[in-house]
């Protein structure tokens, strides 16, 4: 048996439910000194550092020349990809950018009788630097990765949008990824990748711009480097495995419970899978499913490891119970296979992404659905947000005084300053409002 079922009042069904509230990791450090140090390599030796690293982990022979993609090599990635790919290219695009555009913000201002005028200024930041991961060497590339880190960053008019990835060990770049960037209007590409490659994009070398937010997935030693650098920008998150949580009731098909679990479970054995059912029949139906199933997935062994390991099956008494328990785990992907998901939805507080219904696949949500897939993880969508353009926003207070104004409000503000301390603080009121 892959996962045994739970009920959630077991002294093991509660034992269980513990450890999912309790599940934030810290990102791993155990590789914080050597990316520390390839901060401080690239920091100090720039493009020299980066094309040292690439070449021992990455491509052999790659020279500074190669380091950007050239524009025969973005000219030539059109030649490479076929155009289905091309067609449902053009349809994500269309939809995550239509999705994207209603989060602009805009700037404000109030206006009051005495002459006061308040209000918050929105700017794009200058920079953005696009991790992309390599996706096994480039045989599995991360289209999606571009699209949605790069059309909410082109959305915020951020006017320079720098993309990393690591190349293959001939030193090229997954056509695919290519021509998406292009699609979006990145042409600034680099080959680099990892801790090395975040470096640059914090610090910036003599061929790669430093940036002022850094965005995109990747593994322990890219999570870490993010972090490190996150004191002097911004970065979008610290994410934690990916995961999804289940809500069904009788009306639930153990195929479609099965198949979304093994979803998430592919992505890595860390993965976490969870189903909370009102039905017991159905959790014995789920298992009957993921045994089945598994058989035919091309990464049938990862998958087997996060179910085995990470899988979890809870029994709840109702559907009332399911829902609070959701709330309580404040899950990545939530899906609601219920009934009637649209009665639910009001009731759920803390979910990264939502799906309602039996036909609603998180998958959908990866790639052509139009939200973004970067996610809070871990609980943390108790407090935050999908990236999205604010990421690549920052809002500047506006504030101006009239005299009359200034009179009105000089006796609130030194009382104030005073209060603290402050004494300059209320002489620059005064000195101001001398009678001249």
């Amino acid at each position: 048996m892959l996962i045994k079922p739970l009920t959630t009042k077991s002294p093991e069904g509660e034992k269980c439910l513990q450890s999912l509230l309790s599940r934030f990791q810290p990102a791993d450090n155990s590789c914080r000194d050597l990316v520390a140090d390839i901060i401080s390599q690239v920091k100090s030796r720039g493009d020299e550092a980066v094309l040292e690293y690439t070449r021992k982990f990455d491509a052999p022979d790659l020279t500074l020349e190669k380091l950007q993609v050239s524009t025969a090599e973005l000219k030539e990635a059109y030649d490479l990809v076929d155009d289905a790919f091309l067609a449902t290219l053009t349809k994500a695009i269309e939809r995550i950018q239509i999705f994207h555009e209603r989060e602009m913000e805009d700037s404000w201002m109030q206006t009051r009788e005495n002459g006061t005028i308040v209000g918050r200024m929105v700017r794009p930041v200058d920079a953005a630097g696009l991790y992309v991961p390599g996706g096994q060497g480039g045989s599995t590339p991360l289209v999606s990765s571009v699209l949605m880190n790069g059309i909410p960053a082109g959305i915020a008019g951020v006017n320079q949008r720098i993309m990393l990835t690591p190349p293959n060990k001939e030193g090229k770049i997954s056509p695919h990824l290519l021509v998406a960037a292009q699609e979006i209007g990145i042409v600034d590409i680099f080959k680099a990748g990892s801790a090395w490659g975040i470096a640059a994009l914090a610090h910036g070398t003599q061929t790669i711009p430093a940036v002022d937010v850094i965005v995109g997935p990747g593994n322990q030693f890219v999570t870490e480097a993010k972090s490190q650098v996150s004191g002097m920008l911004r970065i979008d998150m610290i994410a934690g495995p990916s995961e999804v949580l289940i809500v069904a009731d009788a009306s639930a098909k153990a195929a479609h419970i099965a198949a979304d679990m093994l979803a998430q479970a592919e992505h890595d054995p860390m993965a976490l899978a969870i189903v909370v059912t009102t039905e017991e029949q159905l959790a014995v139906e789920v298992l009957t499913e993921l045994d089945r199933q598994l058989g035919g997935l091309s990464r049938a062994e990862i998958a087997t490891r996060s179910i085995t390991d990470r899988g979890v099956i809870l029994i709840a008494e109702d559907l009332e119970e399911a829902i609070a328990i959701a709330n309580d785990i404040a899950i990545e992907h939530l899906e609601l296979m219920v009934d009637d998901p649209w009665k639910i939805l009001p009731r759920i507080r803390h979910a990264g992404a939502i799906f309602l219904g039996h036909h609603t696949p998180e998958a959908a949500g990866d790639y052509i659905a139009g939200p973004n897939h970067v996610l809070p993880t871990m609980g943390t969508a108790k407090f935050s947000s999908a990236l999205g353009v604010e990421t690549f926003l920052k809002k500047s207070s506006i504030i101006s005084y009239s005299e009359e104004a200034l009179r009105e409000d000089g006796d609130h503000i030194r009382l104030l300053a005073n209060l603290e301390g402050l004494t300059a603080h209320a002489a620059s009121v005064t000195e101001r409002l001398k009678d001249r």
